[in-house]
């Protein structure tokens, strides 16, 4: 099987809806915090626990992450090559636009409705989220421009297929997926 790479803008529903899709296609789910925990492991950290990254030790790693774009090149890197072997949902934000390996999903969204989908995730009040994602997909945009010049968020050639979230929840969007995976199986 193909795999799927499922991209977007924070806070789109990309998790969600890959684990739906994984689970439904019966393959493994991986995503760039898998990677980076793996890495991290590596380092001699040791990761656990959703709450890691918040922790002395996890803020430690991030820390050193962000010195290099080397870290990112390489969760790229070993996501590229998980890619490329198939059987596997993945969740990246600049992977579509490295590989043409894989069936390329761009989930799109409103900054309103994501703050939305964030305000009621993490029970924090819509307009701080909005705030929160004004700054992130600038900081995307600009770190993928730097890293790989590309126009993260803008630029939706490497896309097989686009899907508007906005009016629909991420049950659909995943049946989307589906029936666009089902209909163009190798």
């Amino acid at each position: 099987m193909r795999s799927v790479i499922i991209s977007g803008m924070p806070a789109v529903g990309k998790t969600t809806v890959s684990k739906i899709v994984a689970d439904s296609l019966r393959v493994p789910l991986v995503g760039g915090g898998d990677v980076l925990k793996e890495m991290a492991v590596e380092e001699g950290y040791a990761p656990g626990g959703g709450d890691w990254w918040d922790s002395a030790d996890g803020m430690r790693f991030l820390a050193e992450r962000k010195k290099s774009s080397a870290f990112d090149k390489q969760v790229d890197a070993r996501l590229l090559a998980k890619a490329r072997r198939g059987g596997v949902v993945i969740t990246s934000y600049p992977l579509p636009w490295l590989t043409a390996s894989g069936f390329r999903v761009w989930l799109s969204g409103s900054t309103e409705s994501r703050a939305a989908r964030m305000a009621k995730r993490d029970g924090v009040p819509a307009s701080e989220c909005l705030q929160v994602l004004v700054v992130r997909d600038r900081e995307n945009h600009l770190l993928y421009k730097r890293i790989y010049g590309i126009e993260f968020g803008k630029d939706m050639k490497p896309f097989d297929l686009v899907v508007d979230t906005d009016s629909i929840g991420e049950s659909r969007v995943a049946e989307i997926v589906l029936e666009y995976i089902t209909n163009r199986a190798d």
